[in-house]
């Protein structure tokens, strides 16, 4: 799941992602689905559907942040990857988000064979 208010970025990272699969064993195929408002995503957040979230930090009605922890309450399972294009401090983060795995950030601009080599790695 993709979740960034721009969606530009969400059709552009679903398009590049998805045709990915034309190169990856069929096992290994990734389904993108896109928001561009959290409380969206957030009301389709379904338990052990989504295997990884890819989310920005800078979102409108909740930071990235606030919509993983309230996912996470529903999939403590789903890894997460923080997407941002600005500086971010990871020590204050981890105090502030103790719940949210802060291992995966992903700085934009980003090319997508980078996001989909990050993502892979994420999912293996």
């Amino acid at each position: 799941m993709i979740i960034d208010d721009n969606p530009d970025i969400t059709t552009t990272f679903k398009m590049g992602i998805e045709s990915s699969n034309n190169y990856a064993d069929h096992d290994k195929r990734i389904e993108v689905y896109t928001y561009n408002d959290p409380l969206a995503a957030l009301s389709e957040f379904k338990p052990h559907f989504y295997d990884l979230l890819l989310v920005d930090i800078n979102l409108p009605n909740m930071n990235g942040f606030e919509l993983c922890e309230k996912m996470l309450i529903i999939d403590i399972n789903v890894r997460v990857c923080i997407m941002t294009s600005g500086e971010v401090n990871r020590e204050a983060l981890r105090e502030i988000y103790p719940a949210i795995s802060l291992g995966c950030f992903i700085k934009k601009p980003v090319t997508i064979d980078y996001l989909v080599n990050r993502i892979k790695a994420e999912l293996d």
